[in-house]
């Protein structure tokens, strides 16, 4: 497949997919994959319908979500990210995650896949693998956050092989290099309310950045607050009934040297009242080697535009080096355990 060399998007919107036919497998997918590409060109973000994820168990997790940040702050240290050891799960207050450097407005928890103490990586002490923390005190959250952890990694598959597609491979291409036994990352995050909007001036929920991996599925409540960067400037992603956020990381982007932008974006909370986001990373395995597509095309090395100013393309190695050089400035207190 010849590609030609991409020069970075003005877009005014996100663009709305209905991935129904990727899900089913008929042929009519290779249409929805088309539109995947042409979203992952032009902004590097697309909406998903017709994805076919229970809409209840979505209902469960914010309902849970909510009632676990509502308690006090001695109680939800309970299942701190210190308990968590190198799993790099668990809780952490408002302030403690850092985003070039800085606060971010958020507390949140931590997963991954489960994994037992009998399990070959656990045994190995790898980094980022491990048992989860849940909060013993609300019914049911293990069960539910662990089955759409589930669903998500089942949506993650289905999505990599329509992107495979729009790249004019194998639908199995992702699957058999990179994500047969993918990294599993999820979060639960909560941006608290301000007090007044002359507070939110100049200070951000997540400020800019880029995700790490493949693909990231975020579910997002009614709140809005979501921020993708265009070539003119940032672009709103207002929540959409019955849809996920879609984005690719900055391994996607290295892989197709360029040609899918891993885009910055960020997340300013002015609703009044407290926002809650789910955002699910479907990664490459953790000692996979990441390696160029050869799909006939020139780089496009965006490092002068990018938030922290360096180059995917720079970057040889595992996966799990890549996260992990991440994971080290977002809680610098947790590196050394981490590492």
């Amino acid at each position: 497949m010849k590609i030609s060399p991409v020069v970075a998007q003005e877009f005014s919107s996100v663009p709305i997919i209905d991935i129904s036919a990727l899900v089913s497998g008929t042929d009519e997918r290779h249409t929805v994959a088309s539109q995947i590409g042409e979203a992952c060109r032009e902004c590097g973000f697309f909406y998903i319908v017709g994805h076919g994820v229970d809409e209840y168990l979505q209902q469960s997790l914010e309902q849970l979500s909510r009632k676990f940040f509502a308690q006090d702050l001695e109680t939800k240290l309970k299942i701190r990210m210190a308990l968590g050891g190198k799993a790099w799960r668990g809780y952490f207050p408002v302030g403690d995650e850092l985003t070039s450097g800085k606060p971010d407005r958020k507390e949140g928890i931590y997963f991954g896949a489960e994994l037992g103490e009998e399990h070959p990586l656990v045994q190995a002490y790898t980094p980022l693998h491990g048992s989860n923390l849940f909060p013993a005190n609300i019914p049911i959250f293990r069960e539910t956050v662990l089955a759409y952890m589930q669903a998500m990694t089942q949506l993650g598959h289905i999505l990599m092989a329509g992107i495979a597609l729009s790249l004019g491979l194998e639908e199995s291409y992702f699957a058999d290099r990179y994500t047969a036994d993918p990294l599993i990352l999820f979060r639960i995050f909560n941006y608290p309310a301000y007090s007044s909007p002359s507070d939110a001036e100049d200070s951000w929920g997540v400020g800019e950045h880029t995700d790490y991996g493949i693909l990231t599925i975020l579910k997002q409540d009614d709140s809005g607050g979501l921020q993708v960067k265009s070539k003119s400037g940032w672009i709103a992603a207002p929540p959409i009934p019955g849809s996920f956020v879609c984005n690719i990381g900055d391994m996607l982007d290295k892989m197709t040297g360029g040609l899918y932008r891993s885009t910055p974006h960020r997340v300013q909370n002015l609703s009044r009242r407290d926002r809650l986001s789910f955002p699910f990373f479907f990664d490459p395995n953790f000692n996979v080697e990441v390696k160029p597509i050869e799909l006939g095309g020139v780089i496009n090395d965006d490092c002068k535009e990018r938030w922290d100013g360096a180059s995917v393309h720079d970057f040889y190695g595992t996966y799990g080096d890549y996260v992990l050089s991440k994971v080290s400035k977002v809680f610098p207190e947790l590196r050394r355990v981490v590492l």
